[in-house]
C-alpha cells in the first residue's frame, strides 16, 4: 500500500477507527518516550515490566464487574507501584527484588480472578496484544487528557526527578522528598503504561517505554536533547508501524515495536559518538574522541550531561 492510499484510508468515513488508532498510538508513544527517559537513566526498566503485569488484576476485576478496563488497570498499577515504593524504603531488600515479588503476585492474582469469568479470553485479547479496532471516542479523550496530565507533572518535577535518578543519597542530603518522588515517578510510569495498552498491548508495552529512550540515550549526551529525541522516535515508530501494519496486515503492536527496535539498532551501530561502527572506524585514526582512553572512560560513562540536566 502506498502512502497516498494510507492517507486516503485515514480520511475514509468507513474507517473511522483508523485515525483514532493513529492518534492513540502516537500520543501514548510520545508520553512513554518522555517518561521512559527517567526509567532508562535510573536503570529501572524492570519497573515498566512489573507495572505492565500489575495492571492485569485490575483489568480482570473490571471485566468481572463490567466496569472500565482502563480505569481498573490504572488502579491496580498505581496500587502496585505504591507497594513497591513503600517496601523499597527498607534497603535490606533491593528494589529489583521487590519488583519481582509484586510482579508475579499481581499477575497471579489476575489469573485467579479472571479464571472465574467464563469466556474472558476474547474480551481481554486487545489488552494483551493490542488492537486498532473498536476504540471508542471516550478512550481517545482519556488518553489525550491523561497524556497532558503526565507531561505537565513531568515538566513540574523534572529537576527533582533528574536529581533522584543521578544520585539518591545526594538528593536526600539536599532535602528532597525522595520517597514521594519515587511514588510520583512510579505513578507516572503506571499511567503511561495504561494509556498504551489498547494500541501496543500488555505484552509489548515495555518496549514502548524503554526502546525509544534507549535509542535516544545512544544518540546524545545531553538530557534535554534525549527527552526530545525519545518521544520523537516513539511517535515516528507508532506512525510508521501503523502504516506497515495496515499495509501488510500484521499485528499493530508488534509492528510498532519492531520499527522502534530497528531505530535502536541503527543508533547502536551508527550513533555519531557511541555507535559501534563509528567507534571502530575512528579507532585507527588515533581515537579522535578518546572513547577507549581509560582516563576519560569514567566521565563518558556517566548519565548524559549531569550538570546541565539539573539546571
Amino acid at each position: 500500500m502506498s502512502i497516498t492510499d494510507f492517507l486516503t484510508d485515514l480520511f475514509n468515513p468507513d474507517l473511522a477507527f483508523l485515525p483514532k488508532a493513529l492518534a492513540i498510538a502516537v500520543m501514548s508513544s510520545v508520553v512513554c518516550g518522555v517518561v521512559g527517559c527517567y526509567v532508562v537513566l535510573r536503570g529501572m526498566a524492570f519497573i515498566g515490566d512489573a507495572v505492565a503485569h500489575a495492571v492485569f488484576p485490575g483489568i480482570a476485576v473490571a471485566f468481572v464487574l463490567q466496569g472500565s478496563l482502563v480505569l481498573g488497570g490504572a488502579v491496580a498499577g498505581i496500587a502496585t507501584a505504591l507497594l513497591i515504593a513503600i517496601f523499597s524504603q527498607n534497603r535490606r531488600v533491593k528494589e529489583d527484588s521487590l519488583i519481582g515479588v509484586f510482579l508475579v503476585a499481581a499477575f497471579a492474582l489476575g489469573i485467579v480472578i479472571i479464571s472465574q469469568a467464563p469466556g474472558y479470553a476474547g474480551s481481554l485479547q486487545q489488552f494483551l496484544f493490542g488492537s486498532i479496532t473498536g476504540i471508542p471516542d471516550r478512550d481517545l479523550y482519556l488518553v489525550g487528557g491523561t497524556g497532558l496530565l503526565i507531561l505537565g507533572l513531568v515538566l513540574a518535577l523534572h529537576k527533582e526527578f533528574v536529581a533522584v535518578c543521578l544520585d539518591r543519597e545526594m538528593s536526600r542530603s539536599m532535602g528532597l522528598p525522595v520517597f514521594w518522588l519515587d511514588i510520583a515517578l512510579y505513578v507516572l510510569v503506571t499511567l503511561a503504561v495504561v494509556i498504551s495498552l489498547q494500541t501496543i498491548g500488555n505484552i509489548l508495552v515495555l518496549a514502548l517505554l524503554i526502546t525509544p529512550a534507549a535509542a535516544a540515550r545512544l544518540l546524545t549526551d545531553r538530557l534535554a536533547v534525549m527527552m526530545l529525541l525519545a518521544p520523537t522516535i516513539g511517535g515516528v515508530s507508532a506512525l510508521v508501524g501503523l502504516y506497515l501494519s495496515w499495509s501488510y496486515d500484521t499485528p499493530v503492536g508488534g509492528t510498532i515495536v519492531l520499527v522502534a527496535t530497528a531505530v535502536f539498532l541503527a543508533a547502536w551501530l551508527f550513533a555519531p559518538r557511541h555507535g559501534l561502527l563509528i567507534r571502530r572506524w575512528r579507532r585507527p585514526t588515533g581515537q579522535l574522541l578518546g572513547d577507549d582512553d581509560p582516563s576519560r572512560r569514567s566521565s563518558s560513562a556517566r548519565t548524559p550531561d549531569a550538570a546541565s540536566a539539573v539546571r
